[in-house]
């Protein structure tokens, strides 16, 4: 390890739009000439731009790691996590508004620095995140590569659906008959989707008041694999083998029946690590929110590999 040490600037994405957002740049400190940078993109629910899970940070980790090694990021508050308040009554509420605009400002931010190398910059999706870089890339992000990290290339309402019967093989036979029937009327409302206009979409709920079948619906429209397919700039996979909010089967070797062994695309799956790149300890869904209390680092050999993958491309 060199000794490069970082700066951490205060930046805002959106400036002079509806919704600016506090972030983070941080750069390697004396280098010689343009680094390369990625944008750091959330997965679901509102996050701050540390990427906050519990006791964790995957986000500054990551930040901080990368820099080490001669690469800047960039994070930033995710938009719902600063307006949510604001945004959960407006029924057209998509991908889009939540978080492929500011990831393409993210990118934009990064391409006017004079600091960075404007043919060296890259996406960091995780989670959700990660399902929909191939899209950020598509709408304005203009990556030069494309990391996807714990990400999925399944629709939202299967993940919800795969999880959901995890949850219901865990409960007693009276609360499973219950929360079945409940499954079932969500599962119903979910393939019924597709069939309404946008505008009904937009007035119909799916889970709670507020969450409406238009998310679903437009994110459905858009698959990864529609903008997979197509590409041919690096894409580097990567999954932790204990990920239990993510699939082996389905996700994972999922993107691989898409994209196959194109010479463009790196896989890796490491061999002990959760959903967020850490050391797994529990390995239960059902323990996620007691496993993330517990403060850990993420995992040296993920950051190393990214670096590597990165100033290799």
């Amino acid at each position: 390890m060199g000794e490069k040490t970082l700066v951490q600037e205060k930046i805002v994405i959106g400036a002079g739009t509806k919704y600016p957002l506090n972030g983070m740049l941080t750069i390697p400190e004396n280098t010689a000439g343009p680094v390369p940078a990625v944008v750091l993109v959330h997965g679901s629910g509102p996050s701050n731009m540390d990427g906050n899970v519990g006791n964790n940070y995957v986000f500054r980790d990551f930040a901080e790691g990368l820099a080490e090694r001669g690469i800047a990021a960039i994070r930033y508050d995710k938009r719902t996590f600063v307006y949510g308040k604001e945004m959960k009554h407006d029924g057209g509420l998509s991908v889009k508004e939540e978080t492929i605009e500011d990831a393409v400002l993210a990118a934009e931010l990064l391409r006017n620095d004079s600091r960075i190398d404007r043919n060296k910059i890259f996406i960091i999706g995780h989670s959700m995140g990660g399902m929909l870089a191939p899209r950020i890339d598509s709408e304005g992000g203009n990556f030069t590569g494309i990391i996807i990290m714990a990400g999925s290339p399944r629709t939202l309402e299967e993940i919800m659906m795969s999880q959901n019967d995890v949850v219901l093989d865990s409960l007693n036979r009276f609360v499973r008959f219950i929360a079945k029937k409940q499954i079932a009327a969500l599962a119903s409302k979910f393939e019924n989707i597709y069939h309404l206009s946008d505008e009904q979409a937009k007035s119909t709920p799916v889970m709670g008041k507020h969450l409406m079948a238009y998310y679903f619906k437009e994110a459905g429209e858009h698959p990864s694999s529609q903008y997979l397919k197509d590409l041919d700039k690096p894409i580097f996979i990567m999954q932790g083998e204990k990920d239990v909010q993510a699939s082996l089967e389905k996700d994972f070797n999922g993107y691989k029946s898409i994209l196959g062994d194109k010479p463009n695309v790196t896989y890796k799956l490491y061999s002990n690590l959760n959903h967020l790149m850490m050391p797994s300890i529990y390995g239960e869904l059902l323990k996620v929110q007691k496993e993330y209390k517990i403060a850990q680092k993420v995992d040296q050999q993920v950051i190393s590999d990214i670096a590597d993958w990165i100033l290799a491309v």
